[in-house]
């Protein structure tokens, strides 16, 4: 905790640190930097960097043509995100019906958030402007050598190498994740759904009744606060599970495997990793053929009586076993079959690992006396956990996000008989990434599927931050040694 605050306040103090720079060079700059507040290649130009002045010309030229000539018939009705409906007028003219000039809900809100964010880092950018070129000033005044535009790109692989190496994974991560994020943000607090779609139909902004409504608040008919509890608290029992079901097996597949009792060790990891050759759909798709009400593995337990003997005992009330159609047993099939899906990858893991624990280290263990199961205790499991425990907050975050087993073992198969849980498009066998795709792509309801995604996002964040602080925290490795 400590140390998300030290972070937080050195941002701040770096946004103050950045603004006082500015201030001092609009105050002690000379005419050319003043200049600069209204022609941002001024500075450039009076330090003969004239291909710098040409590009910050031309970039402030974009930016104006941009906020004046578009962005303002989309920000100025982003309030409202629109009032004209989509309509058909007949064409006096043409003599021809046509549509008229109507609202886009969602162009507005994309083009708007998209705005924001160029202005944002033109803002940015101009008030780095003035103050490089208030740098340019002092070096002048000092009589030390100013770069040409082609020094200054020979900088950027050299000195400045850094900067190209992350300029590129920045503008992915502005492109393909702020912003996408940010869209998701702005719709879970609109009433975007099948019955507001644009353009035949127009969405606005609601507050925060889709938070109350997932939160069980608002008094609504079809809430979706049931039916989130429930599939939050299956969400964590999976990712929990599954994590550490496939960690431990890989580590003690790999221990056996590793073993020098253990014969054709070769053959046996060969046969473990088909199960990674073979892609996941094929995989996933035949298990749940096997698994299915009218399938194999039903027919084979009917053959030898498993089936009726479990339907004396009471514990099926069907002529079949529906290990992926009902409550309890959908769930242990799905972690069951992800032990067999993940143990062989955490396996691979652990043996390029485990090749690494020091063996003069185990073989003073074993002269001190130590078991077998104290040395996995003691030597090997921490050894494990120090160096894969990054790796393991990853696996846990992406099982939380594992669409591929839960859609695929139960699409088709799995039919929830809770009314709540139907009526808030979910089942019992969701994670919350399966429910909010099925939110968008069978409902259209993407209200609602935004607002999962957030919670999804808010708890893999707060999670990842804790785990890694905690790790962190320390010298591991001093300790560890």
């Amino acid at each position: 905790m400590e140390k998300v605050k030290a972070g937080i306040c050195a941002f701040f103090m770096a946004i103050g640190g950045f603004f006082k720079r500015f201030g001092e060079a609009v105050v002690k700059g000379d005419l050319f930097v003043k200049l600069s507040l209204i022609w941002v290649g001024a500075g450039y130009a009076r330090r003969k960097q004239f291909v710098k002045s040409i590009i910050a010309t031309i970039f402030e030229v974009v930016v104006l043509i941009y906020s004046i000539g578009f962005a303002p018939q989309y920000v100025s009705k982003f309030g409202t995100l629109g009032t004209v409906k989509q309509e058909s007028v007949f064409n006096i003219v043409t003599m021809k019906n046509e549509f008229n000039d109507y609202d886009h809900s969602f162009l507005i809100l994309l083009i708007s958030l998209i705005s924001f964010v160029i202005w944002i880092v033109a803002a940015v950018a101009y008030l780095h402007n003035v103050i490089s070129v208030y740098e340019l000033q002092k070096k002048a005044q000092a009589g030390e050598h100013i770069n040409s535009f082609v020094e200054d790109i020979k900088e950027l692989f050299n000195h400045k190498f850094h900067v190209t190496l992350l300029f590129l994974p920045v503008a992915g991560i502005v492109i393909f994740t702020i912003i996408p994020l940010l869209v998701m943000i702005l719709v879970s607090f609109t009433n975007y759904d099948q019955k507001h779609m644009p353009p035949a139909a127009l969405f606005t902004w609601s507050g925060l009744g889709n938070y109350i409504n997932l939160f069980g608040g608002g008094g609504m008919t079809i809430t979706f606060g049931y039916a989130f509890v429930r599939i939050l608290a299956w969400t964590l029992v999976w990712a929990f599970f599954s994590t550490l079901t496939t960690y431990i097996g890989g580590i003690l597949m790999s221990i056996l495997l590793n073993n020098k009792k253990t014969k054709w060790p070769k053959l046996w990891r060969t046969l473990f990793i088909v199960t990674i050759a073979v892609p996941q759909f094929v995989s996933l798709m035949l298990v749940r053929n096997f698994f299915a009400d009218g399938g194999i593995v039903n027919t084979i337990c009917a053959n030898i009586g498993l089936t009726g003997w479990l339907r004396d005992v009471g514990l099926i009330s069907s002529s079949y076993i529906p290990f992926l159609s009902a409550p309890g047993w959908a769930h242990v099939m799905i972690i069951l079959i992800n032990i067999w899906i993940g143990v062989p990858y955490q396996m691979l893991v652990a043996t390029g690992v485990l090749m690494n624990i020091p063996e003069e280290q185990l073989e003073s263990a074993r002269i001190d006396g130590a078991t077998p199961r104290q040395i996995f205790w003691k030597i090997t499991m921490p050894y494990m956990l120090f160096v894969t425990g990054p790796s393991l907050v990853t696996d846990f975050v992406k099982n939380i996000n594992n669409f591929n087993v839960i859609f695929l073992l139960t699409e088709g198969v799995y039919v929830t008989t809770d009314q709540l849980m139907a009526n808030s498009q979910g089942k019992e066998t969701d994670l919350l990434v399966t429910w909010l795709f099925r939110l968008t792509q069978d409902y259209y309801n993407y209200k609602m599927a935004s607002t999962i995604g957030m919670v999804v996002f808010v708890i893999c964040a707060v999670f990842t931050l804790i785990a890694f602080n905690r790790m962190i925290k320390g010298d591991r490795e001093e300790t560890f040694q």
